[in-house]
């Protein structure tokens, strides 16, 4: 019998699932290796569990998500977050800083029918995670290299050192040091191939923290490019900004204003 794998979603738009998708090459080998048991992005049968790798993308926003994600974690025998929302909290997470009540005041004619939390967390909040792939969206060689390592009953390895060890094998000319710039480079994981430094523009962290990150120093050069309080408290305080240790520098630069 084929692994059975299931893709499900809490809140998020979608775009790691999507990156299944977009492994056009590897989508028939894909196909033949395991029964995709569960993923209503790309078909129509579902089929309950249990799972072997279940594959979650989105953050836990409501009432309902908090219990469903504990079901899931009891059918699959692999669980494994991928994107910014599932490992981070996601864009949404702003609202943990917000007052939620109020918003759902001023956005909804019937408040009262919104049944939602006050925040929004990772999936690692509520339940035991087996491996996480960061990134908004998540790169679809590293989603397949875990799904290979995952089928093999081997541990999944991937890259968490800083985008600036991409950007020296690239070539790239460093904007901080060429142009002042500021970067979230150095405590950002790589994994997008150095995107947005290869076009001259300073990383804005959608991969998350890199394990060699050294915050004080990373404070240090943002105070160096002229950004401090609230302005460099906003650049971390964005993707995946309820992260540990990005939350904790971006209040500290919030308390200093």
């Amino acid at each position: 019998m084929k692994p059975r794998v299931a893709v499900f979603k809490f809140a998020s738009c979608d775009g790691c699932q999507l990156q299944f998708l977009n492994a056009e090459d590897e989508l028939l080998k894909l196909a033949a290796a395991v029964d995709v048991a569960f993923f209503p992005e790309a078909r129509s049968r579902m089929v309950p569990g249990p799972y072997d790798i279940a594959f979650v993308e989105g953050s836990i926003t409501t009432p309902d998500d908090a219990r469903r994600i504990v079901r899931i974690r009891e059918e699959s025998r692999y669980l494994v977050t991928i994107g910014a929302c599932a490992t981070a909290g996601g864009i949404q997470s702003l609202r943990n800083w917000a007052d939620v009540e109020q918003y759902r005041r001023i956005v909804y004619p019937s408040p009262e029918f919104i049944s939602t939390l006050s925040t929004s967390t990772p999936i690692s909040e509520h339940v035991r995670v087996d491996f996480e792939i960061w990134g908004c969206p998540v790169d679809r060689h590293q989603l397949l290299a875990v799904l290979r390592s995952l089928l093999s009953r081997a541990e999944p390895v991937l890259p968490a050192y800083s985008v600036c060890m991409e950007c020296k094998r690239k070539g790239n000319v460093c904007v901080v040091v060429a142009r002042g710039e500021p970067c979230l480079g150095p405590v950002t994981r790589t994994g997008c191939g150095a995107l947005c430094p290869s076009f001259n523009r300073g990383c804005y962290g959608c991969f998350g923290p890199a394990n060699d990150r050294n915050m004080e120093s990373f404070a240090r050069m943002m105070a160096d490019c002229g950004v401090t309080g609230q302005d460099a408290m906003r650049r971390l305080r964005g993707i995946n900004g309820y992260v540990s240790p990005w939350r904790e520098t971006a209040d500290a630069f919030a308390a200093k204003k």
